[in-house]
């Protein structure tokens, strides 16, 4: 739907008001809106740890691509073993890498090593351990100690040939690059990395190293948003911090879309601050601004803006810290691997009981910053980590989760379970 406007997809809801936005509605809004990057590229395997798999990978062979055995120990036929110790003849070896190739009769085994292709006419792997002492040439085997068929891997049975490995929008992780290996692919078809401009809006903000003058704070956003970025993988254009001025403003918006895919801007949203900022980002594209039933971070802009022929996706993100991130992980980090055409679920969210009351009025989603540990019984329990303001930065570098109290959800009472969102991987 690349000619889909922000009218369009917001004409399908109901009760839709900007200014009083429900989360779900939000995310609901971006979801549909945002398209995927179209362009793909072939790495090496080694370099393609973190990028999004761009087409299927179907499996040339079987894995494993013979019968073999699970265990070092004795490759005999299943129909040998009896209710009784059974003696068996030893008439050769099997190593991983060299098959034994005569013929297992009645009566007979062959010492087999892990890895081993199944010598022809056994089916059934009988554990070193399990043997009674024998001599160089035989082994006896104890009665109900293995079952026919046991510790064999069979042909293709963790991959036929024919059948997909792993699928378009996987997120590659080390295990995929080990299954791929396993398959002898050394090329992967990945989407390229999205490219994403971002910068700080507000004239009291310094730049790490410039002096702070009175009244003047330093700018951490640009900072978190670098880290939350590099963890999805972007490539990234910080252009800093922009002053107040509507010429610096549309110089840099207009910069940022002619060369990135997506613009993430922190600051000069919200109601009372220098509307610069909306102004341009309107002035540019298709921008709508909002109030979103939520704490904290309630006000945001979202849309696409152009310039020379060129768009970009824009997140105009809240100018307090916290919200900057929450808005960020809540709202564009899923939009962001939309753009990628990444296959990703929700963020899974687990159960915890609460130490303590939280106090919490229906109608808005609260995203508290927590601290998940075990109690005595272990069972996991989540503490609020104090004062949630949303310019206190250090309480969400304490915290190792986000409570996460849902727009319908009244006040919890100590001890009730509330949804916890995990930070590790995701911060």
């Amino acid at each position: 739907m690349p000619d889909t406007t922000l009218s369009d997809v917001v004409s399908c809801l109901a009760g839709y008001d900007p200014n009083a936005l429900p989360v779900a509605q939000a995310q609901q809004i971006i979801r549909d809106f945002v398209m995927p990057v179209q362009a793909v590229e072939k790495l090496a395997l080694r370099s393609a740890l973190g990028r999004v798999l761009a087409e299927d990978i179907v499996s040339a062979i079987n894995v494993p691509a013979h019968d073999n055995s699970a265990m070092d120990g004795y490759a005999v036929r299943g129909s040998e073993l009896a209710d009784t110790p059974v003696t068996l003849h030893i008439i050769g070896t099997a190593f991983a890498g060299t098959a034994f190739d005569g013929a297992v009769g009645a009566g007979q085994c062959v010492r087999i090593m892990t890895g081993a292709i199944m010598p022809a006419a056994c089916d059934t792997v009988v554990p070193q351990e399990f043997t009674q002492a024998g001599t160089d040439t035989t082994v006896t085997i104890p009665p109900d100690m293995v079952r026919t068929g046991d510790n064999r891997r069979l042909k293709g049975e963790d991959l036929q040939a024919g059948t997909p490995a792993l699928l378009r929008g996987r997120i590659l992780r080390p295990a995929d690059l080990g299954l791929l290996a396993s398959l002898g692919v050394a090329e992967v078809p990945v989407q390229r990395r999205l490219r994403v401009a971002f910068f700080s809006t507000g004239d009291e903000l310094r730049s790490v190293g410039e002096p702070l003058d009175a009244g003047c704070v330093y700018d951490s956003n640009r900072y978190t948003l670098y880290g939350m970025l590099s963890r999805l993988g972007c490539e990234m254009l910080d252009m800093g911090v922009v002053r107040d001025d509507p010429a610096a403003l549309e110089a840099a918006f207009r910069s940022a879309c002619e060369n990135a895919d997506a613009v993430i801007t922190s600051g000069g949203v919200s109601v009372g601050e220098a509307d610069y900022t909306k102004r341009i980002m309107a002035q540019l594209g298709d921008v709508t601004f909002w109030k979103i039933g939520m704490r904290p971070g309630r006000p945001m802009a979202f849309g696409k803006i152009s310039s020379n022929g060129k768009s970009a996706y824009l997140f105009g993100l809240p100018g307090n810290p916290v919200a900057v991130m929450v808005t960020f992980y809540f709202f564009a980090r899923d939009a962001l691997l939309r753009m990628m055409g990444a296959d990703c679920a929700p963020l899974p969210l687990m159960r915890a009981t609460s130490v303590s009351a939280i106090r919490k009025k229906p109608g808005r989603t609260e995203y508290q910053r927590g601290i998940l540990s075990r109690d005595e019984g272990g069972r996991q329990q989540v503490r609020i980590t104090g004062s949630q303001g949303s310019g206190i930065l250090r309480s969400m570098s304490e915290a190792n989760c986000m409570v996460v109290l849902h727009h319908e959800q009244g006040s919890v009472n100590a001890g009730d379970e509330v949804d916890v969102l995990l930070f590790d991987g995701l911060i």
